[in-house]
């Protein structure tokens, strides 16, 4: 396990997925745990787990920076995008290790924080009518689909409005 955790990677991974999952750990009492989870794509399209890591705590952007220079300490030179939630800090953290990553907000993500600013009424709604925004085949087709949701939900959320233009 050793030998794995501390292979070295790829120079170069097009895409890089970062996220923490909360399991349950027993260690004198149960609590909750993060795991951090590193997922690139090579360039060969091939998914290579970079490595899993135990947190002792919250999930927090200077966890994820120590992650992050690790993984390039192991050869990791370059990463074209990397793909996370909207942690605060974390954004800085990629950027800090890889100066040029694009920063790309998991979708899955967004449309979870979406969901905390809206009535739980309307979000079937809401969810129809996003859709077509995150699954548009071009960036303009997608800028439209929002001006259309926009023009909809912005006056009564304002907030999931600009959750959005910041993602």
């Amino acid at each position: 396990m050793a030998e794995w955790a501390n292979r070295p990677l790829d120079p170069v991974y097009p895409v890089i997925f970062v996220d923490a999952i909360h399991v349950k750990v027993r260690d004198g009492q149960v609590t909750n745990r993060p795991i951090y989870v590193a997922i690139g794509v090579t360039v060969h399209d091939e998914r290579d787990i970079l490595g899993l890591w135990a947190g002792d705590g919250g999930e927090g952007a200077k966890f994820w920076l120590a992650v992050l220079t690790e993984i390039k300490n192991r050869g990791v030179g370059d990463v074209c995008i990397t793909v996370c939630d909207g942690l605060k800090g974390l954004p800085e953290a990629i950027t800090t290790v890889w100066e040029r990553a694009i920063v790309q907000t998991c979708v899955i993500h967004l449309l979870r924080n979406t969901f905390r600013y809206a009535s739980r009424k309307y979000w079937g709604q809401m969810s129809r009518d996003l859709k077509p925004v995150y699954t548009a085949p071009t960036e303009a087709a997608a800028k439209e689909r929002f001006v259309e949701f926009t023009d909809k939900w912005g006056g009564q959320y304002p907030a999931i409005i600009r959750l959005w233009e910041n993602a």
